[in-house]
């Protein structure tokens, strides 16, 4: 049977793992009351780096594209004021699973670094990944001034928004790969260099289909569908799970549960978001939706090609008529699922039951 969330009943992190749910906590609170078991809130991780003379004269450089509509601004509003509670997952994810798996049984002589069950070049290694994430949500913050409307602001600024955007990603980037070297584990930085590589590859291939977002999508398959999104929303999460583990010595079989709960807990997560538009019930019919996102795809999968170019104008309600929708929130349901099975290998703890209840939270709809 596979495993599911925590009992909340009991006592914390004492119980087995059961089936999925209907009812529990909201994102919100399972990610307040992950931040407590890991020891701080994972929104002061990167503080040392943001805080730096070098991105704070960044920051008053960004201030001149206040009155455009450059992307980099959102950006940096984000950064201040995360409401859905989503820009420091990653590292959360890493602490919370470097505790679940505990100390290290290999290797004894650097356990006096540990805090809070979690050691400190664990913890440096999800400040890694949080500002390499950063790091490619600041560059996909550039513009392509070919298509910029009069409305969007003064050529010189939108053109002056791109070079920050270009140069202080290239910033966090730096520090990460820095950070990365003096960790001293050669695996690790194997891993993290080649989620990298897959991050590229992967907005690669979403930038190349951006000038078709609003028409078709490519006739591509679930299949498809999900290597693309391993590449651009779940290997960087899962590799690092697997770095964390490594740097504890855990053995191969518990970094590949590592690897296998950031793989699948992270699929979930982004067939949740592409989910939204078509099952919130307080949804727009103007809320925007990607024609390659897992509920479009499915659907495609299931019309036929030639029908689904016949309804494009009316896809939104046709996916939500369709099977494309129940089909995608099974889909998540199933990397839920096995990234539970994947906890089922770590002792039962409230590092666990925090896992357990984001798995959880990103498989909830109303």
């Amino acid at each position: 049977m596979w495993g599911a969330l925590l009992r909340r009943g009991g006592g914390r992190g004492a119980g087995g793992l059961r089936g999925l749910v209907s009812v529990g906590p909201p994102w919100s609170q399972v990610v307040s009351e992950a931040e407590k078991i890991v020891g701080y809130p994972t929104s002061f991780m990167s503080l040392r780096c943001l805080l730096s003379d070098e991105l704070s004269n960044i920051a008053m450089q960004v201030r001149k594209l206040v009155g455009t509509k450059h992307p980099l601004l959102d950006t940096a509003r984000g950064f201040v004021s995360d409401s859905r509670n989503n820009l420091q997952m990653r590292g959360l994810v890493i602490l919370l699973i470097s505790k679940a798996a505990g100390p290290s049984t290999a290797e004894l002589s650097f356990q006096h670094s540990m805090v809070s069950g979690i050691y400190s070049s664990q913890r440096s290694l999800a400040e890694i990944t949080e500002l390499i994430h950063t790091a490619f949500l600041v560059h996909r913050g550039i513009v392509n001034i070919g298509e910029l409307k009069s409305c969007d602001g003064p050529l010189k600024d939108m053109q002056f928004g791109n070079k920050m955007a270009v140069l202080s990603g290239d910033f966090l980037l730096a520090n990460a790969c820095t950070s990365l070297a003096q960790l001293q584990n050669t695996k690790v930085v194997e891993l993290i260099s080649s989620a990298i590589g897959d991050l590229v590859q992967g907005i690669y291939y979403e930038n190349s289909k951006s000038s078709e977002e609003n028409s078709l999508t490519d006739d591509i398959g679930i299949s498809t569908w999900k290597e693309q999104v391993f590449l651009s929303h779940s290997a960087l999460l899962a590799k690092s799970c697997q770095a964390a583990m490594e740097l504890a010595k855990h053995s191969a079989e518990i970094q590949d549960m590592a690897f296998q709960y950031g793989k699948h807990m992270s699929m979930s997560h982004k067939l949740h978001s592409d989910l939204q538009p078509f099952v919130k019930e307080s949804s727009s019919d103007t809320m925007a939706f990607s024609l390659n996102s897992a509920p479009a795809v499915l659907h495609q999968e299931f019309l036929g090609r030639e029908a689904w170019i016949k309804q494009i104008r009316e896809l939104r309600e046709a996916i939500k008529a369709g099977k494309g929708v129940t089909s995608a929130i099974d889909l998540c349901r199933c990397h839920g699922k096995r990234a539970l099975a994947a906890l089922e290998r770590f002792p039962p703890s409230e590092a666990r039951a925090a896992l357990a209840n984001i798995v959880y939270a990103v498989t909830r709809f109303p």
